[in-house]
């Protein structure tokens, strides 16, 4: 299906930042509305996953919220439906203690989850983080940014990656894992670090995100365990993308 892009960075800097809010509670979006509006968002809620693809169709957002648990089309349908490759950051909102459905949708492309209840003063953080990040990839222009390791080659201007030519789709936090992987092959990231720089935010307790998005990394870009370049867990301390020249 065709879903509209993200707004330009020009248009972004002269109006609030549109957050599409999908979530069956009307009443929790109706406070999460207000409370966002007062952070000088723009919020436009639905509250089905159906409808929430006919408003990607017709209007652009910076950021869409996604509840998982949603009537006729869930929300890891609509993550399916829109694909790995849609572009807008999708930030998940889930039951707390759910890990199929925060693992699911972080795989079919989400880039964050949030587990109910929260905080609404994270959610802003976190909107915040997401829209900062896609920011600074916008502020890079078109430039090439080049990185190369064995077959892998990612360009960080065009936001593309491909092995040994040929292209392979990466949700956005896919893509900033292995960016850091790549700008430090032979160094060992922590999953502290890779929590704050690719997700914007500290990482907690039995959090297993970047561990999901490493596993999506290794079975997209074919990097099993053995192979040359591999990414590699160095227990206690983080991951590392090895690479040895033939």
């Amino acid at each position: 299906m065709t879903i509209s892009n993200p707004l330009s960075a020009d248009s972004n800097a002269t109006r609030e930042p549109r957050v599409l809010l999908v979530d069956d509670d009307r009443e929790l979006c109706q406070m999460l509305s207000e409370y966002l509006d007062a952070e000088h968002f723009a919020v436009k809620s639905v509250h089905d996953g159906g409808d929430a693809l006919v408003e990607l169709q017709v209007s652009e957002f910076e950021i869409v919220i996604l509840d998982v648990m949603l009537p006729r089309l869930s929300g890891l349908d609509v993550l399916r439906k829109l694909g790995a490759s849609y572009s807008t950051p999708i930030l998940m909102l889930t039951a707390r203690g759910d890990d199929v459905d925060r693992i699911v949708g972080l795989e079919l492309g989400a880039d964050d989850y949030l587990s109910k209840p929260f905080n609404p003063r994270e959610l802003v953080a976190r909107i915040r983080a997401i829209l900062r990040r896609a920011s600074n990839r916008s502020a890079r222009g078109t430039v090439p940014d080049e990185l190369t390791v064995g077959p892998i080659t990612l360009n960080a201007g065009t936001h593309q990656v491909h092995v040994s030519s040929e292209p392979v789709a990466l949700t956005g936090a896919e893509f900033r894992v292995l960016e850091l992987l790549m700008r430090s092959a032979g160094q060992v990231i922590s999953r502290d670090s890779m929590t704050e720089q690719a997700l914007g935010r500290k990482l907690a307790a039995y959090d297993r995100s970047i561990d999901t998005h490493i596993s999506n990394l290794r079975r997209k870009l074919d990097l099993e365990a053995g192979k040359n370049p591999e990414i590699k867990n160095v227990r206690g301390s983080g991951y590392t993308l090895t690479w040895a020249h033939a």
